[in-house]
């Protein structure tokens, strides 16, 4: 059923429309004049309008112009007995699906309703889409350390700054990527991303800058590199410090220059992107070492943004499983699953190298895996890999996926094991690992570590 307002200043009109759309089972009001329909339209929030043009008081332009703001959702109608093209084209210029005239034809009338409907049915699940698409990307998460990134991305996302973002794999460098794209002047125009890891070596001038037909091996056409499809928009450099050097520099050009040469041609183009990266590398030591452009980092690092590992926020994870947990469920139709409390404390204790992708991962693996209505403990113990290393310190240590992966993983392990093996007597155990104990305070904050019962 969908809700129709009609507005029209002559009674027998607003009664023969009321009675066609009443018969197709639509709901239905009706107004005298413009202040009444807006006002109606404010509490009514119709789906179509049928709008007279000329009207006492205030006529159906202006009308239509106000709409924008009481019911934007609203599809108007334009009818009149004195159309011109010229009114049914600034009617359409203000925002009209469509214009009609009087006498109305009941077929006609019917079929710009149904195609009207059909629009709005497509209007509406676009922004259903946008709506699952945004979630998908949303930054979940109060705690302290989430919130200055959140403070920053709202100071630096108006201006052109180029931002490097940093943090440890799964940390969600990309969300704070498209956080910035989201809240920026560019938000309507495309967000591009490229994982500079991912391509080979050989291949990412090319795919960055493009290449003309025949200018090397493989080149069958054409083809504009990444760059010229974000012009005007915004451009993600994914671990960037995977970049080749050859690479490095023609980045840096364009970022000086504002213009790119493709691959085998010698035309200039000029772009207007706004660039930012994210690695997972300490891109001074990389310098250092002489795998980094010191001039390329400065360029993309004009503001700075770490992202905190999980177990620097582990107060979020309650909000994170919530969210993860409703997400996946509404994917998939089903009843929302429900975490005990004692199962998220225990995913609170647990170690998280993966970090928020890992814990994104482990949700869904107890939402498919587990029996019954809630999530326990047990099953956290039983269905995750995190769990199973906080049973068994020490185990899995070589599935990890890097080396700071696993020192971080082993130390834990490490003090977990002492803690244990005195009792979890934090001075004594501090004396006997030969650590300071306001040291030994810290890593057990940092590793979530709590005294099992």
């Amino acid at each position: 059923m969908a809700r129709v307002l009609i507005v029209d200043d002559e009674k027998g009109i607003r009664d023969a429309l009321a009675q066609v759309f009443e018969y197709e089972g639509q709901e239905v009001r009706v107004a005298e004049d413009g202040p009444d329909a807006l006002l109606l339209a404010n509490a009514f929030q119709p789906d179509l309008v049928f709008l007279d043009v000329k009207m006492p008081a205030m006529d159906g332009l202006e009308v239509l112009a106000r709409l924008e703001y009481e019911s934007p959702q609203s599809l108007v109608i334009m009818i009149s007995g004195h159309g011109t093209i010229d009114t049914a084209l600034e009617a359409t210029r203000k925002g009209a699906y469509d214009f009609l005239q009087k006498p109305l034809d009941t077929d006609r009338l019917l079929v710009t309703f149904r195609r009207a409907l059909e629009l709005k049915g497509l209007t509406e699940s676009m922004e259903e889409l946008r709506s699952q698409v945004e979630s998908r990307y949303e930054i979940v998460g109060d705690s302290p350390p989430l919130r200055r990134v959140l403070e920053r991305i709202e100071k630096v996302a108006a201006t052109d700054a180029r931002i490097l973002i940093s943090g440890d794999n799964g940390t969600g460098k990309e969300l704070v990527a498209r956080a910035i794209h989201r809240l920026s002047s560019r938000s309507d125009a495309v967000f591009i991303e490229v994982n500079c890891a991912a391509i080979p070596s050989e291949l990412i001038e090319s795919e960055l800058f493009g290449h003309l037909r025949g200018s090397f091996t493989g080149a069958f056409s054409d083809r504009a590199g990444k760059f010229e499809q974000a012009n005007g928009g915004t451009l993600f450099l994914d671990e960037i410090g995977d970049m080749s050097s050859d690479a490095q520099a023609k980045v840096l050009r364009v970022l000086e220059q504002g213009v790119l040469t493709r691959i085998g041609g010698s035309e200039p183009i000029e772009v207007d992107v706004r660039v930012l990266s994210a690695t997972n590398k300490d891109l001074e030591q990389e310098i250092e070492d002489g795998g980094f452009r010191e001039d390329l980092f400065y360029r993309l690092n004009v503001v700075p943004i770490r992202v905190p590992s999980l177990s620097e926020r582990r107060e979020d994870i309650p909000m994170l499983v919530t969210h993860f947990s409703t997400e996946m469920s509404t994917r998939e139709g089903s009843a929302p699953r429900v975490f005990s409390d004692a199962a998220i404390e225990r995913l609170k204790t647990l170690t998280w190298p993966g970090n928020v992708r890992e814990l994104r991962n482990t949700v869904e693996r107890l939402l498919i895996l587990s029996d019954g209505s809630e999530i326990t403990s047990d099953d956290v113990d039983s269905l995750t890999i995190s769990g199973a290393r906080s049973a068994n310190p020490g185990r899995e240590l070589l599935a990890l996926s890097n080396f700071s992966a696993f020192k971080e993983e082993a130390e834990r392990a490490y003090i977990l094991g002492k803690l244990r093996a005195n009792d979890w007597n934090v001075a004594e155990t501090a004396r006997r690992i030969e650590m300071p104990r306001s040291n030994l305070y810290k890593k057990i904050e940092k590793y979530g570590l709590v005294r099992e019962d």
